[in-house]
């Protein structure tokens, strides 16, 4: 098997003492396994800044999206109608998920290149007292772009609305004061940021508010309130948990903290990000977001002008040198994608920059 890094928003290139962790097999039912589960609850928390009482964290098997639709199918009741902001691909599969389920819901949609507008959401609430949850993306991956889940926290706040954050790609690797910005419940994954490997994503949920979904949820595996009370008894989970990926992410969290916590790592993804910028620009290629939207984690670049390749000859040539490239999400523009998050560092950068400029060498002669 070739072995080559994942310039990707995730799953992404893990340590090899996290990929170690899971050469152990272990029983769900056994009282250190549960243990690990509940220091994994803790150290979540911690990471948002929150703490029990007023917050608790609940891991739930499955992806990202599994995490997204637990919460948006249990927490929204059948009388209530949330209100959807999107402006990406993440965003607009919160609108799938209540089609699914059949949540009551109402969308509103900027263009990939901007942000939601928290003037315009706090309009759309006060003309419409049935609302009652607003969700968005923080870290939308189809662009790069950052959304200000602060601000727009601050006007569901002042609202008396329920805020669900999808914090898939930006959780630990950008700060996030979970309750300072007026967060209901954040979801992420395990396969992100804090860099373990694909197969649970986790929930960081107001309690009070978690309390008040019991009864309301569309699924029995998804059911957040009840994946809660049995793991907030002892750590162990409702239905089979994915052991060996528990393994690897609670030793990825102890890596995180070893590197010095959100603001180094956040750190290391901002110089991979400008470097990665500055070495493709010099390249011909141009970012497909303006600086002031874009965030640390995935970037979007434009083909350069007149580019004679397709992005299936540049993905080729660069994954048989050592990195895997994503393809490009937004619709409306020819584009590819770059990840700066897991072990990558500046030195994987250039090692982009140079094997791509000897691709285009080789392509535009």
């Amino acid at each position: 098997m070739n072995r080559y890094k994942l310039l990707t928003p995730g799953p992404l290139t893990t340590t090899d003492t996290v990929k170690a962790e899971m050469l152990f097999d272990h029983c769900t039912w056994d009282d250190d396994y549960k243990q690990i589960t509940q220091r994994i609850r803790a150290a979540l928390l911690e990471l948002g800044h929150v703490s029990e009482p007023e917050y608790t964290a609940v891991l739930m098997q499955g992806s990202g999206t599994f995490g997204v639709e637990s919460v948006i199918t249990s927490v929204v009741g059948t009388g209530d109608k949330l209100l959807i902001a999107a402006n990406g691909a993440y965003g607009l599969r919160m609108t799938e998920i209540a089609q699914h389920a059949g949540v009551n819901y109402v969308l509103y949609e900027e263009e990939n290149t901007r942000r939601p507008d928290p003037e315009k959401i706090a309009r759309m609430l006060e003309a419409d007292p049935g609302i009652t949850h607003v969700s968005m993306v923080h870290s939308e991956t189809t662009s790069g772009i950052l959304n200000d889940i602060q601000a727009v926290g601050e006007v569901v706040r002042r609202a008396g609305k329920t805020f669900i954050v999808d914090a898939m790609s930006s959780f630990a690797g950008v700060d996030i004061p979970v309750a300072d910005w007026g967060i209901d419940f954040l979801i992420s994954s395990a396969n992100k940021c804090i860099q373990g490997v694909p197969g649970f994503s986790f929930i960081l949920a107001r309690r009070k508010k978690l309390e008040e979904s019991a009864g309301k949820a569309r699924s029995l595996s998804l059911d957040l309130y009840a994946q809660w009370r049995t793991m907030d008894i002892d750590g162990k989970w409702r239905f089979t948990s994915p052991t060996h990926v528990v393994l690897a992410f609670a030793k990825a969290l102890e890596e995180l903290k070893a590197e010095g916590g959100i603001p180094a790592r956040y750190a290391r993804y901002a110089v991979n990000h400008q470097l990665l910028v500055q070495r493709m620009e010099a390249l011909g290629f141009r970012t497909y977001l303006e600086a002031e939207v874009q965030g640390p984690i995935i970037t979007t670049f434009f083909y350069p002008e007149g580019a004679k390749f397709t992005f299936r000859e540049m993905y080729q040539y660069i994954k048989e040198r050592g990195y895997v490239l994503y393809p490009g999400k937004v619709m409306e523009a020819e584009t590819f994608r770059v990840g700066n998050i897991g072990e990558i560092y500046p030195e994987d950068i250039e090692k982009l920059a140079a094997i791509m400029a000897d691709f285009l060498r080789e392509v535009q002669g």
